[in-house]
C-alpha cells in the first residue's frame, strides 16, 4: 500500500510538537515545511553576519523527526551560557553546526539533507524559500512593524503580515504542496510561525490547486501580542485570508485546563482558545489533546497524532 503524504507546514515549538508524534507512523511519509523568517536570538545573529536564510525553526524539527533521541540530537539543542567577552554566547550548537554545513557545500537545501541523514530524520525538512527574507506586520491602527521578533511585542491587533520583496517559494516546497495527500497547518504562533509560509504567493497559487484534503490543528491558548482575544474562528479566517485557500477540517482541544494553570496564564494575560459559533464552513473536531506538565498547557504529540491518524490517515 503507498504511503499518503503529509505536509505539515508552520514552525517553533508548536509544528515540532505535531511531527514529534506523526514521525513513528509508517503509512505516511512525513514533510516539514518550515519558515524562515526569524530574525531574533542565534538565529538572528548568524543570519545577519552570514547573510543566510533563518534556521532555528529548521534545527528544531530536525530534532523532533530524529528516529530517536541521540547525544547529537540532544547536544543540536545545547545553548552557550553567557559569558564576558565570549563571541558563541547565546548561541545554539545545532545552528552553527548548520552556519559551517552551509559554509561548507554552499548549498542551504545540501546542508539540511546532510545533517538530516545524520540524524536519521524520519521525513523530509524543506524550507519555505532559500531567501533571506524579513517579516512585516501591518496593524489595524496602521501601525507597521518590521522584524518577527518585534511584531509579538505590539500590543496592538494585527490585520495581516507581508513581505516587502517578492519572496519566491523554494522548488522543493512547491512539489511537496502538489504531492500532498494531507495539509496540515499548526501548531504553532498564528502570524510569525503559519502564517509566514502562507504569504508566499508561489505556495499560495500551488494549494489552490491542490486537491489534498487542509486541516488545521488550532493552539489551545492565545499568544500575546499576536492573538489576544482570539477564538477559533478568529484563527482560522487569518489562515485563510493569508493563504487565500480554504480549510478542510480544524481540530481544537477541549480539555477542562487546571484551575491553577489558568490562573498562571490569566497573569500573563493569556487565555484558552475557544469555539465561538455554533455555525461553521467547515467540521470542527474536538478532543482531549493537552498535557499540563510543569504548569504549561501544551499540546501532547502522541494524542495528536492518534487523533490525526484515526481521522484522517486510515481513509
Amino acid at each position: 500500500m503507498d504511503k499518503k503524504n503529509v505536509v505539515v507546514i508552520g514552525g517553533g515549538r508548536g509544528q515540532a510538537t505535531l511531527l514529534r508524534g506523526l514521525k513513528v507512523n509508517p503509512a505516511i511519509h512525513l514533510t516539514s515545511l518550515v519558515t524562515v523568517a526569524d530574525d531574533g536570538g542565534s538565529t538572528g545573529r548568524l543570519r545577519e553576519q552570514f547573510d543566510i536564510p533563518a534556521m532555528g525553526d529548521i534545527r528544531n524539527v530536525m530534532i523532533a523527526m530524529a528516529e530517536s533521541e541521540t547525544l547529537l540530537s540532544r547536544l543540536m539543542s545545547y545553548r552557550f551560557k553567557d559569558a564576558a567577552n565570549s563571541e558563541i554566547a547565546g548561541h545554539n550548537l545545532g545552528n552553527l553546526i548548520l552556519t559551517a554545513m552551509i559554509e561548507h557545500s554552499g548549498n542551504f537545501m545540501e546542508s539540511i539533507g546532510v545533517i538530516s541523514k545524520v540524524l536519521n530524520v524520519k521525513g523530509d525538512i524543506v524550507p519555505s524559500t532559500l531567501q533571506v527574507i524579513t517579516l512585516y506586520a501591518r496593524m489595524m491602527d496602521g501601525t507597521i512593524v518590521k522584524g518577527e521578533t518585534n511584531i509579538p511585542t505590539k500590543r496592538n491587533r494585527i490585520k495581516e503580515v507581508f513581505y516587502q520583496e517578492h519572496v519566491r517559494a523554494s522548488r522543493q516546497a512547491i512539489k511537496a504542496i502538489n504531492q500532498a495527500d494531507y495539509i496540515i497547518y499548526g501548531i504553532g504562533s498564528l502570524y510569525t510561525s503559519i502564517c509566514p509560509n502562507l504569504i508566499i504567493e508561489d505556495i499560495q497559487e500551488a494549494l489552490s490547486i491542490s486537491t489534498a484534503k487542509k486541516i488545521y490543528v488550532c493552539n489551545a491558548m492565545s499568544q500575546t501580542g499576536e492573538t489576544d482575544g482570539y477564538s477559533v474562528e478568529d484563527h482560522v479566517q487569518a489562515i485563510i485570508e493569508h493563504s487565500k485557500n480554504n480549510i478542510d477540517a480544524v481540530i481544537v482541544a477541549n480539555d477542562k485546563i487546571p484551575e491553577d494553570v489558568l490562573a498562571r496564564y490569566e497573569m500573563e494575560e493569556t487565555h484558552p482558545i475557544k469555539v465561538s459559533e455554533s455555525d461553521h464552513r467547515y467540521p470542527i473536531i474536538e478532543a482531549n489533546l493537552l498535557s499540563f506538565n510543569d504548569g504549561l498547557v501544551t499540546h501532547n504529540p502522541d494524542k495528536v497524532a492518534k487523533l490525526l491518524n484515526e481521522k484522517f490517515f486510515k481513509e
